[in-house]
């Protein structure tokens, strides 16, 4: 397996050598919202924009147009997370809602068509090198951004699904500090659909 080879973890090394001030506090921050995120703590969001500000900068820097038209999108949604979690609170309602399966398989059907559209768009209009990579990453987690906001169970499937496409991706664009990030990111998105799981299952009963 390439994880398993030298030259992989040496190209990896090399990279993280090189990372920028601005990718470490992007990655730093990034890995702290989303593990307050996992444990429903509100905090997730302030600090959640402090990683988008950073992560628009790097990514437009490194022509990944999709992903700066989605942290953007994470701008606003945080925004609105922050909001809708403080008033979820206040109202002492139940925090963690699942979608029945045909919700579920309209949320799929949503998602590989936006991946598409996102991906022609890239393809017509920007100068990536990898438009419908990009735009199907984007896609994924734009809708498994929004589910997040509403506390929707399934949210932490798409980020699993999100974050296993996007660290090749940042390999490829020698952004391997990101990359680790997103490794991390997938053992806390599957400890995060676990854990908020556990909590509706106990809500429910």
């Amino acid at each position: 397996m390439i994880l398993c080879q030298s030259s992989f973890w040496q190209l990896v090394w090399t990279q993280l050598q090189q990372t920028s001030a601005l990718e470490w506090f992007g990655t730093i921050t990034g890995f702290i919202c989303v593990y307050l995120a996992a444990r429903q703590h509100i905090l997730n969001w302030p600090i959640a924009i402090l990683s988008v500000i950073a992560y628009v900068i790097i990514f437009y820097q490194y022509k990944l147009y999709g992903d700066v038209i989605l942290q953007l999108y994470f701008l606003g949604t945080c925004i609105y997370g922050w909001y809708y979690w403080l008033k979820r609170k206040e109202e002492n309602q139940k925090p963690i809602v699942s979608l029945s399966k045909p919700e579920y398989l309209k949320v799929i059907a949503a998602t590989v068509v936006l991946s598409f559209l996102l991906g022609a768009f890239l393809d017509q209009f920007t100068d990536t090198d990898v438009p419908y990579i990009d735009g199907t990453c984007t896609a994924i987690s734009f809708v498994a951004q929004l589910l997040m906001t509403r506390k929707v169970l399934q949210n932490w499937i798409l980020w699993i699904v999100a974050d296993i496409c996007y660290v090749p991706l940042y390999l490829y664009k020698n952004l391997a500090l990101t990359a680790v990030l997103y490794t991390l990111f997938l053992v806390l998105a599957t400890l995060g659909y676990f854990d908020w799981k556990r909590t509706w299952k106990q809500a429910t009963q």
